[in-house]
């Protein structure tokens, strides 16, 4: 099996505090699996909200399988999210709090040729802990470069 498909998603970490990580399932069809192990897909926007206590994502873009007939996939459909009961309560309860959200952070394939999403908890940052990261990666890439001297 191919396991080398790690799609992440660089803005989530500049616009978010992450509190907790979790690892779901995705409810895929033939054609979406196959466009995934391409490496055809795009996290950016993507978000996860609940609906009858049920976890889906919207937002993530899988493109059409290109050797895919009429039974092709819509690519930006909302797809349902796999998680044991305990965790969607969990989670489920903390949404429900102001200010917190699910974003997802890196579509992979398994060893076992399974999709898998990583979400995390999140909080959006306010504008001046962007400008703390912003300095914090300045000043790391300066002392990389006088090492690398």
């Amino acid at each position: 099996m191919q396991t080398s498909i790690n799609i992440k998603n660089k803005k989530a970490g500049f616009s978010y505090e992450f509190i907790d990580k979790y690892i779901a399932g995705i409810k895929l069809t033939g054609t979406e699996i196959k466009s995934i192990r391409g490496g055809k897909a795009n996290l950016i926007d993507t978000y996860c909200y609940f609906v009858e206590h049920e976890l889906y994502v919207r937002g993530l873009n899988i493109s059409e399988y290109s050797f895919g007939t009429h039974y092709n996939h819509e690519p930006k459909r909302d797809r349902k999210l796999l998680l044991t009961r305990r965790e969607l309560n969990k989670l489920e309860k903390k949404v429900s709090e102001k200010g917190l959200t699910i974003v997802a952070l890196r579509l992979f394939i398994t060893e076992s040729g399974w999709a898998k999403l990583e979400i995390a908890l999140a909080k959006g940052k306010q504008e001046f802990d962007k400008r703390e990261d912003i300095k914090k990666k300045d000043v790391k890439r300066d002392l990389d470069r006088l090492k690398r001297q």
